[in-house]
């Protein structure tokens, strides 16, 4: 028996992370308690990508069946020239990875597969929790809710994403960087005969990832663009799709046909965050613990978000239970996620500059993609072997 068994376990969030790693604690014994601010577990955004490193924690967290069923196994990765439509650079996931799965899914579908996952490990979800304030200067986690209602907790992981209450309480509030990038997200029907195909189009400041979700039914759209005026953070900002549709009047017939068949239309604006310097901490009786994007918040250029907070969930549940929830338990997990996730999150910002180059620089790195493509195939997905080929399940 592990130190987690039988422990009282409060989770804030009922996103990928908290989920995930209510799941996980409660598969080692724990009685686990999700607290979720909504009066649903609801939908929120629209298409991910869960990459090799995310999809071997939910096979080992007993979910690889229904992973399997409730989205597409991706068979490449495409780079194309977004002004004239044609390829740059083609990843075969299906050749090159034939031993790795790489899912193109719904977010709603991966919540709700995490959800009937954590319900029936035993896990209680409890909606309509919105927890305000968090007080670490107890012998326990303190939680207090908007109606004044207080809460103590034994061990509390904060899975609260980005605005996390509980990431201010361990490290101040911080004021993110805004990128100068904005994000339109919009999902429209497929063409018939979709390919299971991930494709990014390249232009000057600015670029589209699309790929078709549900059994190819839907296509997913993320636009993003180069500006330099400012856009609320968050995901419930309504735009015309006019606006998307002008920025990449320039781009190829494929992406502007993709465009014109918008109806509903997201736009966020992308900002940078830093990494927690502290990621938990010790009480007399209790311990409050964060992971996922209230951990290290990263831009989308990866598609390592869903994938991190995967992997937090496992390292942090295992690490926990092995060593227990105290110094050394809250040192190992920092000491094993830490690094890992800053580096993920300097590439990802790094994406985004090689996605967006213009004049004779983005024609010489298109070419040396081209040509590197037709020397070394597999070198293109190689350079991400560090991200995509660890299996933290077998650590």
């Amino acid at each position: 028996m592990g130190h987690l068994a039988g422990r009282a376990v409060t989770v804030l969030g009922a996103g990928v992370a908290g989920l995930a790693v209510a799941r996980a604690c409660a598969l080692r014994g724990a009685e686990v308690t999700v607290l979720e601010q909504a009066e649903a577990i609801r939908e929120v955004g629209a298409g991910l990508q869960v990459t090799p490193n995310g999809a071997a924690v939910l096979r080992a967290l007993g979910l690889g069946p229904e992973l399997a069923a409730t989205t597409l196994r991706a068979e490449a990765v495409e780079l194309c020239d977004g002004l004239d439509g044609s390829r740059v650079l083609r990843m075969d996931l299906a050749r090159l990875r034939p031993d790795l799965g790489w899912h193109l899914t719904h977010r709603s579908d991966l919540i709700d597969l995490l959800a009937e996952g954590a319900r029936s490990a035993g896990v209680q979800v409890r909606l309509l929790q919105k927890v305000d304030r968090i007080d670490l200067s107890g012998d326990r986690p303190l939680l207090r809710s908007a109606q004044g209602a207080e809460r103590v907790a034994d061990l509390l992981i904060g899975a609260d994403g980005l605005h996390s209450v509980l990431r201010a309480e361990l490290n101040g509030r911080v004021a993110p960087f805004f990128t100068r990038q904005v994000a339109w997200r919009a999902v429209i029907p497929a063409e018939p005969g979709a390919q299971p195909v991930a494709e990014v189009h390249m232009g000057p400041g600015r670029h589209l990832v699309s790929y078709p979700l549900r059994g190819g039914r839907l296509r997913n759209i993320v636009a993003v663009e180069e500006r330099n005026n400012w856009v609320e953070e968050g995901w419930s900002l309504r735009d015309d799709p006019i606006s998307v549709q002008l920025a990449f009047e320039g781009f190829s017939p494929r992406v502007r046909g993709w465009l014109d068949q918008i109806d509903t239309l997201w736009l966020w604006g992308l900002f940078r965050h830093p990494v927690a310097e502290h990621w938990g901490r010790v009480l007399p009786k209790g311990m409050a613990v964060i992971l996922g994007d209230a951990a290290h918040p990263t831009l989308p250029f990866l598609a390592q978000g869903a994938n991190m907070a995967l992997e937090d969930a496992w390292v942090l549940a295992d690490t926990l239970d092995r060593l227990g929830p105290g110094a050394a338990g809250l040192a190992a997990y920092r000491a094993a996620r830490a690094d890992r996730c800053s580096r993920i999150v300097t590439a990802a910002t790094a994406n985004a500059r090689a996605y967006h180059l213009s004049g004779p620089l983005r024609a010489i790195a298109h070419l040396g993609l081209k040509l590197g493509g037709r020397i070394a195939p597999g070198a293109g997905l190689a350079r991400y072997d560090w991200i995509h080929g660890l299996d933290v399940t077998a650590a």
